[in-house]
């Protein structure tokens, strides 16, 4: 029986998605072999790339003038990538002529790209949410007219947030972290400058992180950053510089494949509100949980609640008790993040609205258990 997997990631996947490469596994489209096989040269995985990275495109709505690369290393090597391609200088890292990047800070993942960011270019935090816990999103400071770069995380998984909006930063390149709400929503791509995401939330299996890039970022990196984190090489070469996550690209093509069936991005949008307004409204009216984000600025795909109770024993106890049995009733990884406790719902697009309502109606049993 299949579980309701509210993780944060690796997160569920769509069934059809699962059933499709569970039937392609040792004979896929008629090759005899399965994609794990393939070799990323070959004729029989060529087809499979450019269909991932064609439907990528039509359900994003990427301009012509956007390439797309399929790399390595997570959201987290792209905190390291994105300045090194937009902001390192050309004597390396200890030369005094240093670029700026302006960053907001809404939350661990922000934290952790300014401090990569930090060892290659000056990082100017221009804002931050951290006085309130990360609840909220802070306003947009202006860049600097000289920045390399504009940064900040689009859906912050950890505590729940999402920017209501996209900032306007002139002709400074907007750079996103967009892992845990990529397709989620329509989003403007000719907005941003560059867009980086982990797989494992709304695209497929972990290993494979998506990157987006204006073509004209292009070539900007240092004749000493290495091979293997240059945009341009891993462009010229088709994302296979070297052997690329090939069933993890496969994997992905099935997912888009799904959510174009589905009605493409704004079907899936409709669907998420809507998931995300059922959870929102019943933790409203709850006499035992409520949600700690301010409303103008709660994310549709990571909902974080915790208790009302005061008393810390009496909170973790419930807690405790809260994800052992939702486990048992089949709602798996509903732990809050190590870091701030309580519950998360991570309620991506291949998350049905049927398991939203279930765990609806296991809050309402739970807190009836309570009196």
């Amino acid at each position: 029986m299949r579980v309701y997997n509210f993780s944060p990631g690796p997160s569920m996947l769509p069934l059809p998605a699962l059933e499709k490469a569970a039937a392609e596994m040792i004979d896929a489209g008629g090759t005899g072999q399965s994609v794990m096989e393939m070799s990323h040269r070959s004729g029989d995985f060529k087809p499979i790339i450019e269909k991932t990275g064609s439907l990528l495109r039509e359900l994003m709505g990427i301009p012509p003038n956007y390439r797309v690369l399929f790399l390595q290393g997570g959201a987290s090597l792209q905190f390291s990538m994105v300045p090194l391609n937009l902001a390192a200088s050309g004597g390396g890292p200890a030369d005094g002529g240093r670029k700026r990047i302006t960053l907001v800070d809404t939350g661990v993942w922000a934290d952790k790209a300014a401090k990569e960011a930090a060892k290659y270019a000056e990082v100017n935090v221009a804002a931050s949410s951290k006085d309130r816990a990360y609840t909220y999103i802070p306003a947009a400071p202006a860049p600097g007219a000289d920045d390399a770069y504009y940064h900040i995380t689009w859906n912050n998984t950890i505590v729940g947030t999402r920017w209501p909006a996209i900032p306007a930063t002139g002709n400074i390149p907007l750079v996103t972290d967009l892992s845990s709400a990529i397709l989620s929503e329509p989003l403007d791509v000719s907005r941003f400058a560059l867009i980086y995401a982990g797989a494992q939330k709304n695209l497929g299996p972990a290993g494979t992180t998506v990157v987006i890039i204006r073509e004209d970022l292009l070539g900007r990196a240092p004749a000493w950053v290495p091979a293997m984190l240059r945009y341009d090489l891993q462009d010229k070469e088709g994302s296979m510089y070297n052997t690329p996550p090939c069933y993890g690209i496969y994997i992905i093509g099935l997912v888009l494949e799904w959510l174009k069936n589905l009605g493409g991005v704004e079907a899936v949008a409709a669907l998420n509100r809507e998931k995300a307004a059922l959870l929102y409204g019943c933790l409203e009216t709850s006499k035992t949980f409520y949600s700690p984000v301010e409303k103008n600025f709660r994310s549709l795909m990571n909902i974080p609640f915790v208790p009302r109770e005061t008393d810390p024993v009496r909170k973790a106890e419930i807690e405790k008790r809260f994800v052992a049995e939702a486990a048992a009733a089949g709602l798996v990884n509903l732990a809050g993040h190590r870091l701030v406790g309580g519950m998360r719902a991570s309620v991506y697009n291949a998350m049905p609205i049927e398991g939203v309502k279930a765990l609806i109606a296991f809050i309402e049993t739970f807190e009836r258990s309570l009196k």
